[in-house]
């Protein structure tokens, strides 16, 4: 996979998703091989990582309530990040990050940082003043995440499966207003 230094950054569709499947699937696939505590636990064939892109974010692409970021280094898919804005009427302030994963080969290059920007210039767009999200306690996402602003509302312990152990992980809960 060659690396290249430009990074774009694109809002994708739900037809840019069904065009982009098997891409998509394999940067899944490659996150959670790498160790990404994102759902999903070993063995994780590309099959399973596609149908997480058809059965869970097409649907809620298709129905408007969700925004697909990808980030490209020339003609390679570097990264992902979702922001779920499908809310109930009394939290329509409020969205949801989701799923940022960065490709293990194009990491430590400032794509992810960029992912988050462009959806938080998104999110402003919506009028959403709440962001949240969660993170594996002690992962390599959580001090980027305290970087661009977030503050930890809590640790959860046990909260989810370890990819790789049978163990389970805390969650660190996050949270992000206007001004950081």
């Amino acid at each position: 996979m060659s690396v290249s230094t430009v990074t774009t950054i694109a809002t994708f569709s739900d037809n840019d998703l069904v065009q982009h499947l098997a891409e998509l699937g394999a940067l899944l696939q490659a996150c959670v091989h790498n160790g990404a505590s994102v759902g999903f636990v070993m063995p994780f064939g590309v099959d399973e990582s596609e149908a997480f892109w058809r059965g869970k974010v097409l649907p809620s692409l298709r129905a408007g309530g969700l925004m697909l970021f990808v980030a490209r280094q020339g003609d390679a898919i570097a990264g992902t990040v979702q922001l779920d804005y499908d809310t109930m009427p009394n939290q329509r302030h409020r969205a949801e990050v989701r799923k940022l994963l960065v490709h293990p080969a194009f990491r430590r290059q400032g794509i992810a940082r960029a992912l988050m920007t462009e959806l938080e210039r998104h999110a402003h767009a919506l009028q959403r003043s709440l962001l949240t999200l969660d993170t594996r306690t002690g992962d390599h996402a959580e001090p980027l995440y305290t970087a661009l602003g977030y503050r930890t509302a809590g640790v959860i312990p046990g909260y989810a499966r370890d990819p790789h152990h049978q163990a389970f992980d805390a969650t660190t809960i996050m949270y992000k207003t206007p001004g950081g």
